[in-house]
Formats: C-alpha cells, sequence, structure tokens
C-alpha cells in the first residue's frame, strides 16, 4: 500500500522558493531543501522527482502567485502612468528585499539559460503575460488619449519588460531604492 504523504506540498513549493530565490539553485543542494522544509530526501524525490522538479514547481509558484499579483495591480490602476510607476517601483522594493535578492525569474534567468529550456519557457511565459497586460493597458491609455499615441503600443509594453529586467538585475549590484526609482521616472518619458 502506498504511503500517504505527510507534508503539505504547496507549503514545501512556497518555502522551497522563499530559498531557490535567497541562494539561487546552484547554492542550494538537496540537503539544504529538505533541511528547510522539514521533509526527508525521499519525499523530496517522491512529490518532486528531483531539485530540478522542485525547482520548476518554484518557479511555477511564482509565476502564478507573485508574478500574477502584480499584473492583477496593473490592470486595477485607473491611470495607466500612476499603474505602470506602481508596478515598477513595487518590484523594486521586493527585489530589494532581502540585501538584493532580485527577482526570482531574472535571477532564474542569469543563472540557469541558456542550458535550462524549462526555465526559458516559464520565464518567457511570464514576461509574455507582463508584455501582453501592459500592451492592453498602453492601448487603452492612447484610446482616452490620456498617453501619446507615437508609438506602438506592443513596442512600449517590450520595452517597459525590458528595462524592468535591466533594473532588477541593477537591483542586485545596488540594492537601493533612492538610486533605482529614479530611472522609472525616465522609462515612463516613453509615454510621452
Amino acid at each position: 500500500m502506498a504511503r500517504t504523504r505527510e507534508f503539505d506540498t504547496e507549503a514545501a513549493v512556497s518555502r522551497a522558493m522563499e530559498l531557490f530565490w535567497t541562494r539561487g539553485y546552484e547554492a542550494t543542494s538537496v540537503r539544504d531543501l529538505t533541511q528547510h522544509l522539514g521533509i526527508g530526501q525521499g519525499s523530496l524525490y517522491a512529490a518532486f522527482g528531483d531539485k530540478d522538479g522542485l525547482y520548476r514547481a518554484a518557479l511555477e509558484h511564482y509565476r502564478t502567485t507573485l508574478a500574477a499579483a502584480a499584473l492583477r495591480s496593473l490592470e486595477e490602476g485607473a491611470d495607466a502612468r500612476a499603474a505602470i510607476r506602481t508596478l515598477l517601483t513595487e518590484r523594486i522594493r521586493i527585489a530589494i528585499g532581502n540585501g538584493g535578492q532580485g527577482c526570482l525569474a531574472v535571477n532564474a534567468v542569469c543563472e540557469r539559460l541558456p542550458q535550462d529550456a524549462a526555465t526559458r519557457r516559464t520565464v518567457r511565459d511570464m514576461q509574455d503575460a507582463s508584455r501582453e497586460a501592459l500592451t492592453e493597458v498602453l492601448r487603452a491609455a492612447m484610446d482616452r488619449g490620456e498617453i501619446a499615441a507615437r508609438h506602438d503600443p506592443h513596442t512600449i509594453a517590450a520595452f517597459l519588460v525590458t528595462f524592468l529586467n535591466g533594473l532588477l538585475v541593477s537591483s542586485k549590484i545596488t540594492p537601493d531604492a533612492s538610486t533605482l526609482e529614479p530611472l522609472v521616472e525616465v522609462a515612463l518619458t516613453a509615454l510621452d
């Protein structure tokens, strides 16, 4: 008879996400994970297959929780410029937390690509979702005359996603909001 899993896999994935986010994939051993999660190695392998499986689950958890919440807050903003400013500055705040841990998705790209195709797909899906959400916000703002219509909304959205990625890498080098937040204002001039 199969044993019943003795731990909450969703909670384990969330805690693993935190550990991977803080330490990175390579610096996180299976032993680190089992100790942090309070589970045995056999339980980890039974639930996730291996360290890679748990890492993919952690990235997916990040995508469906934190990344999805950022997009929801963007879509709920009435003023596009203010909503985009809030999105970018909030990402800075999260990235500089814990001494400059950065963004889990950007960290994953910097550490795992080009070799890890699964990480590439997951992060690309996150970026595609961000670009699509920004495009819709920008298109609606252009229709209202709220922002300039001189550029294609998809191109501006792609620029903002690219800018954000660079900003998140910079946040690991300089984890200081007072240095990074003025850059958001410069990026927002693309909407003029």
